[in-house]
């Protein structure tokens, strides 16, 4: 498996299951496809679990635990995740848990070195969801829970997204860099982020969505300081009232992304697949972002998103001025 690109079924399965990533995955070389890829899978999984409101936390606690486990080789017992799969509304999340036990065979196959950073990352994302499980369980938009310190919100961006930088930086430096001349440490910093802004826009954007399965990332104890109350987000009316509160995440995000830019563009110059993987969504968030700072990010009707014509504005944009360095490193201006 290693150095080869995606296996056909693989690769149909991902594309199904979030189409934004596997344009991102693509494009990466082969040495990284199949370990990146897979990982993504399986956190995708993972994540199905969690997220399969229909059954009580408590089961998807057990689902999650058991698949945990299997993905860290502590068992060995076959999972059966037909009940929840029966559950799903998508069909590609449902086929996702009938194929677990071959995504696990899959990671078996791996070399020990890139199994071993599969299963770090998946233990902290993993970790993660199952303190969002406690965490909200029993929330409803009558019933908002939200997060309570910024601590707590960067702890969770770290957990979904900021390990995930992590591991992509391990992996590639692995396999595609490992003699480049580059300070691991700071690195690794601003790997980690770049996942956490790219959460935190994710976070902003989707909360009116967030807010009516009674789920507030945006911690309460800054909202009290100005003067709000999570329900208070609900209501797209109090939109200029939440502004000032809201901008300050806004840029947050903003300036997490703009050190994801520093990292993409330390990488070398030579692994330009890797800079694009990496200038994609870095670009998408910070258009993401101009548009949040300017509609009503209250409104559940009307979702703020970036339109795919834009979308592949950015995409053509970034790869026709790739051999002009000044002009690439101000595509993030």
């Amino acid at each position: 498996m290693p150095g080869e690109a995606l296996q056909p079924d693989v690769s149909s399965l991902l594309k199904d299951v979030s189409r934004s990533f596997y344009k991102t995955l693509r494009v990466l070389p082969g040495k990284v496809q199949p370990q990146i890829g897979l990982a993504y899978l399986l956190a995708r999984t993972t994540d199905t679990i969690a997220d399969t409101g229909i059954v009580a936390p408590e089961k998807r606690l057990l689902a999650l635990r058991a698949l945990r486990e299997r993905i860290m080789g502590a068992n060995e017992t076959p999972l059966d995740l037909g009940s929840l799969a029966q559950q799903q509304g998508s069909p590609a999340e449902r086929l996702l848990l009938e194929k677990c036990e071959e995504s696990l065979a899959l990671l078996r196959a791996m070399r020990p070195s890139d199994q071993k950073l599969v299963q770090e990352v998946l233990a902290i994302i993993t970790s993660g969801q199952e303190l969002d499980l406690r965490r909200f369980a029993g929330a409803s938009a009558e019933k908002l829970t939200a997060l309570r310190t910024d601590e707590e919100l960067d702890d969770y961006t770290y957990r979904v997204a900021g390990c995930v930088g992590e591991f992509w930086t391990k992996m590639c430096r692995a396999q595609l860099f490992p003699e480049a001349p580059l300070d691991d440490s700071t690195l690794l910093a601003q790997a980690v982020r770049f996942g956490k802004g790219l959460q935190l826009v994710n976070v902003l954007r989707d909360l009116p969505k967030d807010l009516r399965a009674g789920r507030c990332y945006l911690p309460s104890e800054p909202l009290l300081a100005h003067g709000l109350e999570p329900s208070v987000l609900l209501e797209p009316a109090n939109e200029g009232r939440v502004r000032p509160f809201y901008n300050v995440y806004l840029q947050r995000a903003e300036q997490h992304l703009r050190v994801g830019w520093d990292y993409t563009n330390s990488l070398p110059r030579s692994n330009i697949r890797v800079r694009l993987a990496c200038a994609w969504p870095i670009l998408i968030g910070l258009e993401t972002i101009r548009l949040l700072r300017t509609g009503n990010f209250l409104d559940a009707a009307h979702r703020i998103k970036v339109s795919r014509a834009e979308v592949g504005r950015i995409i053509r944009r970034t790869i026709m001025l790739y051999p002009w360095a000044r002009a690439w490193r101000r595509l993030a201006k």
